[in-house]
């Protein structure tokens, strides 16, 4: 690392400096991190005339970036408005993305009534993994996963979840609800039980 500023961080690579912006929330884990600092990072060419100019925005795990691309699939969300608005934790603004909570997500900087309608519009029903994020709990491991699961095995275990606990969630959920047979609905299913159990 090179340099950092309350936004952005210049990282060494190659022999190449690089210039990278951070999301408010990424800001903050990066700024509690060392100087041997590891981002993912997506990139985005920005045309000017006949010459371009790469962007580059940075994350601490692959999950943060495809939240990331994400929001910006979203028509009216530019990647600058989306690092901006990645102001408060991924799950939270998840959770309102899937409830259709405009009020929450006006709040986000950046974010008014009409991009929180296109969020929703765009994202609702397809946000499930990044609702699941930090969301750990304490489950015993038992017997193996059917082979379909191992899909949002993977998707749990990328969420830092530990491979038992994880396994454990999904052997309940197809307990309670055995005609699941893709990992989408599994993983559908899996949050809406434990939200079902924190509400």
């Amino acid at each position: 690392m090179i340099d950092r500023s309350e936004d952005s961080i210049v990282l060494e690579a190659g022999g190449l400096a690089y210039d990278i912006m951070l999301p408010p929330c990424v800001a903050e884990k990066v700024a509690q991190a060392g100087d041997d600092l590891s981002l993912e990072i997506h990139s985005v060419l920005n045309m000017e005339g006949n010459s371009g100019k790469f962007s580059f925005y940075g994350f601490t795990n692959a999950i943060e970036r495809e939240f990331f691309e994400a929001l910006i699939s979203v028509a009216s969300i530019g990647p600058k408005s989306a690092a901006r608005a990645f102001s408060m934790p991924m799950s939270r603004i998840a959770r309102a993305i899937d409830q259709g909570d405009h009020t929450f997500l006006k709040t986000l900087p950046g974010i008014g009534q009409q991009k929180a309608r296109d969020i929703v519009a765009k994202l609702q029903g397809k946000v499930t993994k990044f609702l699941l994020i930090q969301e750990a709990q304490s489950l015993q491991p038992a017997s193996t996963i059917p082979d379909f699961a191992d899909e949002a095995l993977a998707v749990l275990l990328q969420l830092e979840y530990k491979r038992p606990e994880a396994e454990a969630m999904i052997r309940k959920t197809l307990e309670a609800a055995p005609a699941i047979n893709d990992a989408e609905t599994l993983l559908s299913e899996i949050y809406r039980q434990k939200a079902m159990a924190s509400a």
